[in-house]
């Protein structure tokens, strides 16, 4: 199983993992142009997607799927509510509907040799969700847009092998920064953004011998420096109540404009 992030940031972000016979999207939001220049890298065709699969409707996680359902019909599945929004931008222009392919939180879906299970998180759109992706006894997880986290959250990203997680912002930077103030309450609130202080705890809770690798993701351009993002998810770790020590693991930070690498489980 592999698990790479071909884009991740506030300003697009595309996922890829799959096995030697399946390969799915975690979200679309970059351009078709730079998805299948990223696949490429990883040894694909984009005609050789088996699915793509939606978090949610806002436009820096579904930016490029009209061109890629047009080109190359893959199939699209997305909560019913996500559906219904995705529908409604004009700016994806024509494709056919029919590759759409609603689902349902907590219910798995199989998509060649890979086992999907969507889980609801908490963000400001129709009806999101996070995804949990598993091919025999190995399990990935994109998690981002998370206004919180509570039990529910952590048990669906309990017993991983790698994660991409949510770093977004940095709570003294959004605080000083230029956003309007409506704005900052809004990615600080319940339905916004996990700061990475709440991104160390969250992984705190969810750390085991097994999870190796560990990918921080979906970080604000304004409000955030990998390299804090980092140092503050790694203090986190080492100063919270698990066992573990941020050494223990493959900590990185997903870049908006470039690939990871490649995480071969």
């Amino acid at each position: 199983m592999r698990f790479v992030s071909i884009a991740s940031g506030s300003s697009g972000n595309c996922i890829y993992t799959g096995t030697e016979e399946s390969h799915i999207l975690i979200d679309a939001g970059i351009s078709a142009k730079r998805i299948e220049q990223g696949l490429n890298e990883v040894g694909l065709k984009t005609s050789e997607l088996d699915g793509i699969c939606i978090t949610h409707e806002h436009s820096d996680h579904v930016k490029g799927l009209g061109v890629l359902a047009r080109k190359y019909e893959v199939p699209i599945y997305a909560t019913e509510g996500t559906l219904n929004e995705i529908k409604k931008i004009k700016g994806l222009g024509e494709y056919p509907e029919e590759l759409l392919h609603p689902i349902l939180p907590d219910t798995e879906f199989a998509l060649g040799d890979l086992t999907v299970k969507p889980f609801h998180i908490d963000h400001d759109a129709a009806d999101p969700v996070a995804y949990r992706i598993q091919s025999g006894n190995k399990s990935v997880a994109v998690a981002t847009d998370l206004g919180h986290f509570n039990q529910y959250t952590v048990d669906h990203l309990l017993d991983l092998d790698a994660v991409l997680l949510e770093s977004n912002h940095d709570l003294r930077m959004l605080e000083t920064g230029p956003y309007p103030y409506y704005l900052k309450r809004r990615i600080m609130g319940d339905f916004g953004h996990l700061s990475n202080e709440n991104a160390g705890r969250l992984l705190n809770c969810i750390l085991s011998g097994r999870l190796k690798h560990i990918l921080l993701g979906h970080l604000s351009k304004e409000n955030n420096i990998p390299e804090l993002a980092y140092e503050t998810v790694r203090l986190e770790i080492d100063m919270g109540d698990c066992p573990y020590h941020a050494d223990d693991f493959h900590l990185a930070v997903a870049k908006r404009d470039e690939m990871s690498e490649i995480i071969s489980l």
